[in-house]
């Protein structure tokens, strides 16, 4: 059985010859001397799409009437472009705001998705936000366009102009209603349906209305795949906090 020798006075390496020498150990860096890592943005996909929505609201306030018009219009997703082009009105028409950035549903769009992003990532994010946004774009312009094949409704029906990310907006809050504890999630529910029911009530534009009920409960709807998804992301975020903490 080899055993070490010791050390001897004076020698600072190891000797040649000599069996299962000590190879001093290397000296750590001092803290703080490592590799940096760039710092992630929390929610990638809702901050690109705000910047989006920023660009087109800047051109809605500053362009020339007519050249808007015809944007809203070449974007609006009304039956008769649904008929000629429906993926492309589906999603052009979800890059507008109805009413401008300072529009409430902006302050909800920011709030909402950025919440909802955090627990699911920015691809389950946008699925949610784009099944309530074409569900509910379809669940109204449908009967339109059968209305006016009955004769119910004039030929005009056919052109109304609807754009806008409400209808994303209010599928996201039906969605992330269902991450939250009860105490939270019952009011929030409450308080939004009930802003709702009252414009349904108002009259002024019942599609509308109606849209945005249609889009809340598809995102109650979305409850188990969203629970399902956020459960998912929760071990990978205890790794990363362990990985940093080791």
């Amino acid at each position: 059985m080899e055993r070490s020798s010791p050390a001897l006075p004076g020698v600072s390496r190891p000797l040649d010859g000599i069996p299962r020498q000590r190879a001093p150990r290397p000296a750590e860096p001092p803290a703080g001397t490592g590799p940096r890592r760039r710092p992630r943005v929390p929610v990638p996909f809702t901050l690109s799409y705000a910047a989006v929505l920023v660009v087109t609201s800047w051109v809605t306030a500053h362009a020339d009437p007519a050249l808007v018009h015809a944007l809203h219009q070449g974007s609006s997703t009304d039956v008769a472009h649904l008929l000629r082009a429906p993926v492309l009105v589906l999603v052009a028409s979800a890059l507008w705001v109805a009413g401008g950035i300072l529009s409430p549903f902006t302050l909800g769009f920011l709030l909402v998705l950025g919440a909802l992003e955090r627990r699911l990532g920015g691809v389950r994010t946008a699925v949610v936000f784009l099944v309530g946004h074409v569900l509910a774009t379809l669940a109204t312009e449908v009967p339109v366009g059968l209305a006016v094949l009955v004769g119910h409704l004039p030929d005009s029906s056919l052109h109304r102009l609807d754009y806008g990310i409400s209808f994303g907006v209010a599928a996201s809050v039906g969605a992330v209603a269902g991450l939250l504890r009860p105490w939270l999630r019952w009011p929030l529910l409450a308080a939004f349906g009930g802003m709702l029911a009252q414009d349904l009530l108002a009259f002024t534009d019942p599609m509308t209305g109606w849209g945005h009920l249609i889009a809340l409960a598809t995102g109650i709807g979305t409850w188990p795949w969203v629970r399902r998804w956020a459960a998912a992301r929760e071990p990978r975020a205890g790794e990363v906090s362990a990985r940093r903490s080791a």
